[in-house]
Formats: structure tokens, C-alpha cells, sequence
């Protein structure tokens, strides 16, 4: 027990002797969450909308009306009066303008009549977020132009009750619980395969080997090092992130305990991982190589960005056997949505066993050089 805590205290001597390796094992997780939180997830707002009205009858002052409405209130667009609906049309394959309204001639006597009265709406579809955010618009004020001038004293329509169990989750709260899994897996990256790699290019490994100590108990040492350093990660980031995300799920001690667990099981599952991806490697330049490729591959089919469920097959079962999944999904039920300890149990049994039996895979491939 005494050598197996001297290879400890050594790794995490080296790694608290290198601030900046800290500090920046952390940098990347908090910029994603400060520039992704605000940058995605939000409501779109100032699309700019051309308007062409070649009516100008009284149904289509109501059409301009509630178009003025909208840009007042949500603000999702704002609109701009155009004469020619051929240059709408161009300016929209251009991009001077988001789309265009058509509001075409009869328009109103179409209304009155009943004849099937139709407004025209031109999108640039190669941004599906900016004119999904339009068509929704502009589907709900079709609607409300729809509505009777009289209500009925007896509604017959089916109507629609949405009750949201959880208030609004704004996407940076949503992308905590990937911030938090990645930080760790930066910490697990470059303070135990990187260094780990060093060491073993330096022959620092083989100095071990020569005194008492045994191959468990370097192997042991190493990876407990490691989960150390994660775990010291996972919470920095888990603290920070809930302060700048405005959670206050840290401040409760059930939460805060099941928070530990997870943080400690991912800790195990990404350094085991990592041990076995490079326990016979002995290449410097390779985790580095290797570090972009694996972010990609492990980070975004986890569930970090965007729901598994929008996912092909293919990705949906890469998901499966992805520890960021679990660990992502655990997050996200304790922060989000205070779950307590049965939501995060099966996420808990899978990066324990992932953990530890990935350890178990790469302890008899650790071996000697010399």
C-alpha cells in the first residue's frame, strides 16, 4: 500500500507543480459552455422578410398588421416592403433577405368569398433553424387570421394542453452536463495519457520496475492518479458551471452526493479508457494525434449537443457503448432535473463496469521495455 500511494503522491505532485496544465485541462469546457450556451439553442431573432403585397385590399392590412405584430412582440423577424416579387424572390436566393411573404392579387375577395385564400412564403431552406423559426411564425399567424370574427359560444375544436414539468431550460444549462464530462475527459487526456506516454518514452516506468515496486501496483497507482485528477476536474467544473448557468442543484446535499458518484464513476470509466487506448503505446506524438479524432467520436454522438433520437442507427448504437452517453445522461438528471439516485443508477452501473473492466483488459497488456 505505501509504494502503490508513493506512485500517487508523485503523479499528483508533477500535476499540481503544472498550473497551466490545470487550468487549461479546464480552459476549453467553460469557453464551449460561455460561446456554445449563448451561441446555440436560442430564439431566433431580426430575420429580415419581404413583404410584397400585390392585393392591397383590407384582408391583406391584416396580414401586414399581425406581420408588424410579430416583429414587435417576439421579434422573430422584421419586415421590409417590397414592390417586385421577382426581386423578393432573388434577394431570398441571395440572402439580402431571410424570405418572403406573397400576398397575392384577389387575395381579399378570395377571403370573403371563401374561395380558398392562400399566402405565398418564400425560404432560404439551407438554414432549417432560421426558416423552421419563420414557417412557425408565420403557421401561428395563419392560424390566428383563421380565427372567427365572432367566437363560438361552444367550442367543438379538439384543443391541444401542453404542461412542461420542468421550467424553461436554456441550452447552456442544457450543455452543462457535456462541459462538465468533457472537462474531465481533458484532464484524463492530457494528465494521464499524455504524461503517461512521457513517463513511459523517458523510461521513468522502467525506473519503478526496478525497485520493489510490482506492475499492479504501478498500473494501480497510475490510474488511481488519474481518476484523482478527473474527479478534481469534474467538480471545478461541475461548481463553476452551475454558478455561471444559474443552477442552484448544488447547493443540495442529496444532489450534491449523487453529483460525487457520477463525477467519480465517469473519473474510473474515461481512465480506464484511456489506459487501455494507451497502455501499448509508446509514441509521444500519438495521444495528441489521437485527441481530436476520439473528442469527435466520443463528445457528439453522447447526447451533448442535440437528443440521441435524432441520430441514424449507426451513430444510436456507437451512443450505446459510449461512457460520455451515460455520464452525460446522469448529469443532465441530477442538474436539470433533480432525479435523485434511482434516474442515475443504470448511467452509474455502466461507467463502473466500463471503468473497471476496461482496467482489468489492460493490466496484463502493461509491459516492461527492457
Amino acid at each position: 500500500m505505501n509504494r502503490f500511494l508513493a506512485i500517487v503522491e508523485r503523479e499528483m505532485r508533477k500535476f499540481f507543480r503544472s498550473p497551466v496544465l490545470m487550468i487549461m485541462s479546464m480552459m476549453l469546457p467553460i469557453v464551449q459552455l460561455v460561446i456554445l450556451g449563448h451561441a446555440l439553442g436560442g430564439h431566433v431573432k431580426g430575420a429580415r422578410v419581404a413583404v410584397v403585397d400585390e392585393d392591397h385590399g383590407p384582408q391583406a392590412v391584416r396580414v401586414h398588421e399581425a406581420l408588424t405584430a410579430v416583429g414587435v412582440n417576439v421579434a422573430t423577424f422584421t419586415t421590409v416592403p417590397y414592390a417586385d416579387e421577382k426581386q423578393a424572390r432573388e434577394d431570398v436566393r441571395t440572402g439580402k433577405v431571410d424570405a418572403a411573404v406573397i400576398i397575392p392579387p384577389q387575395y381579399s375577395h378570395r377571403v370573403y368569398a371563401k374561395n380558398g385564400p392562400r399566402i405565398g412564403l418564400v425560404v432560404d431552406n439551407t438554414d432549417q433553424i432560421v426558416s423552421g423559426a419563420i414557417e412557425s411564425e408565420m403557421q401561428s399567424l395563419v392560424d390566428a387570421l383563421n380565427q372567427p370574427d365572432v367566437p363560438k359560444r361552444v367550442f367543438t375544436d379538439i384543443a391541444l394542453r401542453i404542461v412542461e414539468i420542468y421550467p424553461y431550460v436554456e441550452y447552456m444549462k442544457y450543455l452543462l452536463a457535456g462541459s462538465i464530462a468533457l472537462a474531465m475527459y481533458i484532464s484524463v487526456m492530457i494528465g494521464g495519457g499524455m504524461l503517461y506516454i512521457d513517463d513511459k518514452a523517458r523510461g521513468v516506468h522502467e525506473g519503478y520496475l526496478v525497485t520493489p515496486i510490482s506492475k499492479l501496483e504501478l498500473v494501480m497507482g497510475l490510474n488511481a492518479a488519474g481518476a484523482i485528477k478527473a474527479v478534481l476536474s469534474g467538480i471545478c467544473l461541475t461548481v463553476i458551471g452551475s454558478l455561471m448557468a444559474g443552477l442552484g442543484t448544488i447547493f443540495h446535499p442529496d444532489a450534491v452526493l449523487n453529483l460525487l458518484l457520477l463525477i467519480l464513476g465517469t473519473s474510473i470509466a474515461f481512465n480506464g479508457m484511456m489506459f487501455l487506448m494507451m497502455v501499448r503505446v509508446d509514441d509521444p506524438l500519438v495521444p495528441r494525434a489521437m485527441f481530436g479524432v476520439l473528442n469527435t467520436l466520443l463528445f457528439f454522438p453522447s447526447g451533448a449537443i442535440s437528443p440521441i433520437s435524432q441520430f441514424p442507427k449507426w451513430l444510436q448504437k456507437i451512443a450505446f457503448v459510449d461512457p460520455f452517453t451515460y455520464a452525460i445522461h446522469g448529469f443532465k438528471s441530477i442538474l436539470l432535473k433533480d432525479g435523485g439516485f434511482v434516474s442515475i443508477q443504470t448511467d452509474l452501473l455502466f461507467l463502473f463496469a466500463f471503468g473497471i473492466g476496461t482496467l482489468l483488459i489492460a493490466t496484463p497488456l502493461f509491459k516492461r521495455t527492457l
